[in-house]
């Protein structure tokens, strides 16, 4: 993970380091500004007391400048420190949501990782970084805080300088030992509450319409009251951690305050800048300080997301470079061998429960391959593999499709990059869904709602051809394509697959109970393989 986050800031590297140079000129011009403040009302106060002459002598106009120069350097410079560093924090958290929402689909077995665990991996754990980003200036303007206050109280006495010191490092010291005794426990309860709740959230959302026929919301109902009651009492125990840490900083401050008060011996505008300008480096320092407490959620959104990012990169690097597969598919299990070379058909029949959509979703790459499978691709073994190799070259149209919550076009176009409207509207007609389209007020724009919920079963299964139409892979992997149809749209179907699958020469593999769409692989070397139990062909 520390490799993925340094690759993603490496882009923005050079917009962090202005937004550091900034924050530092934004820390110096406020503690001048506080300090030079400080010691212009002092003396001005002074001037009065002594007389008319002592008042005509005061040069109040250089002062004054300096004052509107210094506010104006240090809001110019905050405001450019905030917008460079958080659109350099935004930029390097969508590169990071990028490779991770990558790596979750990289493993092996897709089905393993929840919705709503992938959900609150890529939103709130990612999301749990930007605060390191955002405070990645933080430490540049706490170091240039420190040198230029003890550059000022150097000047009214070097002994209080020294005091500043030594309370700044105290200080620092303070916050490192106080974190993970104060606040890494809290953070880890909160990572896991909240990642148990939004997960929690996503997947009841889901399963709404259930919910609601079997009456199950009042369960549900306290049951996430429960979660989030959890969530309220780490949060608790993380504020109050939070605020003792803080405590030790606002106590730091008037200490250093009183120091210098009690060790300068300079005159009393100079004394009063000086404290000021140790009040001004501790409140740079607490930028810092909050980062360092802050890490402690870092920390623990880090730890979850090394469980999906933390993988090898040197496997990443051979999936890649791995050439294409699946210019044939060998079946060599119980005394049956079925071997299909490019082009070629096969049908799957047996009872329900056997074992069909699971042979499929195996070879899609979905659902992860064992050493026994019986499945060998251009000579090797599935199981060995790497499963971007083999999503490449087959495109599933699964049993009981998932779609977005989008138009038609968005959930045809997720099929690959480059689709024009031509190319949608011909794998309409081919999956016989074009006149469905075209009768719709919006029609390829028309919202399906969540999960399809505006289509018919017939219409989603078609909808769920069509894409897989789309992404133009050598085989087409289809899982009770004609489900929900009637016969007559059932032969239309059979008849369109035959034609494109001629036209493109793409391999087939259907998995039926209907006799309509095995007769597909009645065509040219094609084959019928009966599984009689969970995955295992018998002829």
């Amino acid at each position: 993970m520390d490799r993925l986050l340094a690759d993603a800031i490496g882009p923005e590297r050079r917009a962090f380091h202005i937004a550091g140079a900034l924050a530092v000129a934004a820390t110096i011009a406020g503690i001048l500004l506080l300090g030079l403040s400080g010691w212009f009302i002092t003396g001005a106060a002074l001037a009065g007391l002594g007389g008319v002459l002592a008042v005509q002598g005061f040069n109040y106009l250089v002062p004054s400048a300096m004052i509107r120069l210094l506010a104006i350097v240090r809001t110019t410079a905050r405001y450019g420190e905030r917008l460079t560093g958080h659109r350099a924090a935004l930029m390097a958290l969508a590169t990071v949501r990028a490779r991770v929402f990558d790596r979750i689909l990289s493993v092996r077995d897709v089905r393993a990782v929840s919705a709503g665990d992938a959900v609150t991996r890529l939103v709130q754990d990612i999301g749990a970084l930007e605060d390191r980003l955002v405070r990645k200036p933080a430490l540049p303007a706490a170091l240039a805080g420190a040198a230029i206050g003890l550059v000022l109280l150097w000047l009214a006495s070097p002994w209080a300088s020294l005091a500043l010191l030594a309370l700044i490092a105290g200080l620092v010291l303070w916050g490192h030992l106080a974190t993970p005794r104060l606040l890494a426990s809290a953070a880890t309860d909160i990572a896991a509450a909240l990642a148990r709740l939004k997960a929690g959230m996503i997947d009841y959302a889901w399963a709404s319409p259930e919910i609601l026929a079997y009456d199950l919301a009042p369960a549900i109902g306290r049951s996430l009251a429960a979660e989030a009651a959890e969530l309220d009492r780490a949060r608790r125990r993380f504020a109050r951690g939070e605020a003792i840490i803080d405590a030790g900083l606002t106590l730091g401050g008037g200490v250093a305050m009183a120091a210098v008060l009690a060790i300068s011996g300079a005159a009393l505008p100079m004394t009063v800048l000086a404290m000021l300008a140790a009040a001004g480096a501790i409140e740079a320092l607490s930028g810092y300080m909050r980062g360092v407490s802050r890490g402690a959620l870092v920390t623990a959104a880090l730890a979850r997301l090394e469980d999906v990012a933390g993988r090898d990169e040197a496997l990443m690097r051979a999936e890649r470079a791995s050439g294409p597969v699946g210019r044939t598919i060998a079946l060599d299990r119980n005394g049956a061998h079925v071997r299909l070379a490019a082009g070629e058909r096969l049908g799957i029949a047996g009872r329900s429960g056997s074992g069909k959509t699971s042979l499929l979703e195996t070879l899609a790459g979905i659902r992860a391959a064992d050493r026994d499978c019986g499945i060998v691709l251009d000579d090797r073994p599935l199981a060995m593999l790497p499963p971007a190799a083999v999503r490449a070259v087959f495109a599933l149209s699964p049993q009981d499709a998932l779609f977005l919550s989008g138009t038609i076009r968005d959930n045809l176009r997720v099929a690959r990059a480059g689709l024009d409207d031509e190319r949608l509207w011909a794998a309409l007609d081919v999956a016989c869904l074009a006149a469905d389209v075209r009768a719709m007020p919006h029609g390829l724009d028309q919202w399906i709602g969540d999960g399809g919920a505006r289509l018919s079963g017939g219409q989603r299964k078609r909808l769920s051809i069509a894409r897989a139409l789309l992404a133009g892979k050598p085989w087409l992997l289809l899982d009770e394509p004609s489900e929900g149809l009637d016969m007559a749209t059932e032969a239309r179907l059979a008849h369109r697959l035959d034609i494109w699958l001629r036209d493109t020469g793409a391999g087939l593999v259907v998995a039926s109970h209907r006799p309509a769409l095995l007769a597909l692989a009645g065509e040219g070397a094609g084959a019928i393989l009966k599984i009689d139990g969970p995955g295992r062909p018998s002829s």
